[in-house]
């Protein structure tokens, strides 16, 4: 059997978690393939919203297994509060949600590392959310990193202590102001693997391999968005790990032969949280109205998001790159009112009219061209299927599937799982 990949195709925050909610009903298994718990994937059914950081989006669904793959970096306070919030809905955690070993561990001093980097940068910083996400990457590359499986093996406190001790001596080097009393974080910290040891830990890469052996139905999903991939992103400005396509393969196991359709998501609008290039950016009523409708706030760490038009070069850009072949239109209901819509088809790029993602697109070097399109008057929140969709509605939809070349197969009127329509 296939895979199937979920991701998302701009800055982030495009509404993953609610569509991965959606389609778990035709899959078997979900898994999570690369970030970590500056992630925040909000679902909300039943009149509940739920807010995920680490575990898959398809927790809710009784049939299904959810899998924290190898790519995914764990901090095991948070991860403990997850669980904990999952308690008053009976789920089955011992069955239901499985780890791989060689997922890496976020230690108290990554964290702390994080917010030394971050402070020493000045203006210069990267919007980091000092989750410890960064400083845990590297240490992976750098082939210093504590995984899953270590906590299985006697002795792995030594290798914790030594690593701890590492991290300390580079804080100093920073030579910031940073408060922090270590003895509390880390017993907080120890508590939390307690909880975590309780857990069903995996080979998944095994495991992947001999359920698609077995016919099952597999589900990647991606965290943050392909413009904050570490290679394709707009660097530096970027999340740590591979959020396109290619991330699923290494942060799972899976053969890149293995995956078949790629859903990509994208909102109606462009947003962004923290710092970063961003050229169809609004400082005026439009968007303000989007920030306020969209309700556009970090489901993590709560900061406003900057709002813009669509950026349709961009989003080719990251429909191409991950080989997307259907996609997924959010928040279609936020853009309701305004009178106008433009969408950026172009750039001007240091005096010349591009079509493509330029290696910088900064302010000094980039102009977005727009295409101005009617906007509709009519709410979408109440619509249940395609024939009641606006004729402006429909007029956007297809000039972006147009300028894609990828057709929009789901369109979002709202953040309840029943606000899906399919097209």
């Amino acid at each position: 059997m296939a895979v199937d990949l979920l991701l998302g195709l701009q800055w982030g925050d495009e509404g993953k978690g609610k569509i991965v909610d959606v389609l778990t009903k035709n899959y078997n298994i979900i898994a999570r393939f690369q970030g970590g718990p500056n992630a925040g994937h909000t679902l909300e059914f039943d009149g509940i919203k739920h807010v995920l950081h680490t575990i898959p989006s398809g927790i809710f669904h009784p049939d299904a297994i959810n899998l924290v793959g190898n790519g995914v970096v764990i901090d095991p306070v948070i991860f403990k509060k997850e669980l904990d919030n999952l308690q008053p809905f009976n789920i089955d955690i011992k069955k239901k949600l499985l780890i791989s070993r060689k997922a890496h561990l976020i230690l108290p001093t990554h964290r702390l590392l994080d917010a030394a980097s971050e402070a020493s940068k000045g203006k210069a910083k990267i919007g980091s959310t000092l989750k410890g996400i960064g400083p845990t990457y590297m240490d992976k590359t750098g082939r210093n990193g504590i995984r899953v499986g270590d906590i299985e093996m006697d002795g792995w406190r030594d290798k914790y202590r030594s690593l701890a001790n590492k991290h300390e001596a580079m804080i100093d080097f920073y030579n910031v102001d940073i408060q922090y009393d270590l003895a509390e974080l880390e017993a907080q910290f120890f508590d939390a693997i307690e909880t975590l040891q309780e857990l069903t830990f995996i080979d998944s890469e095994e495991y992947l391999y001999q359920a698609q052996r077995d016919g099952k139905t597999i589900l990647a999903e991606g965290a943050q968005g392909s413009l904050l991939d570490i290679d394709f992103g707009t660097y530096p400005f970027v999340t740590s790990s591979n959020t396109t396509a290619a991330g699923a393969c290494t942060g799972l196991g899976v053969a890149p032969g293995k995956i078949q359709e790629v859903f990509g998501i994208f909102k109606a609008y462009t947003t962004r949280v923290g710092s970063g290039p961003f050229p169809t950016e609004l400082f005026d009523e439009y968007g303000a109205t989007m920030g306020k409708v969209g309700n556009e706030f970090g489901a993590t760490t709560g900061r406003p998001r900057r709002c813009g038009w669509l950026d349709l070069v961009a989003l080719k850009y990251a429909v191409r790159v991950n080989g997307v072949t259907q996609l997924m239109m959010m928040k279609g209901d936020v853009l309701s009112g305004f009178d106008k819509l433009k969408v950026c088809t172009a750039y001007n790029y240091k005096g010349e009219k591009i079509k493509h993602l330029p290696y910088n697109i900064e302010a000094e070097n980039v102009t977005p061209v727009y295409t101005e399109m009617p906007g509709w008057k009519e709410d979408l929140t109440k619509m249940t299927s395609v024939d009641q969709f606006p004729k402006e509605l429909n007029d956007y939809i297809a000039f972006l599937e147009k300028e894609l070349e990828t057709p929009i197969k789901i369109v979002s009127v709202g953040p309840d799982r029943t606000q899906t329509i399919h097209r």
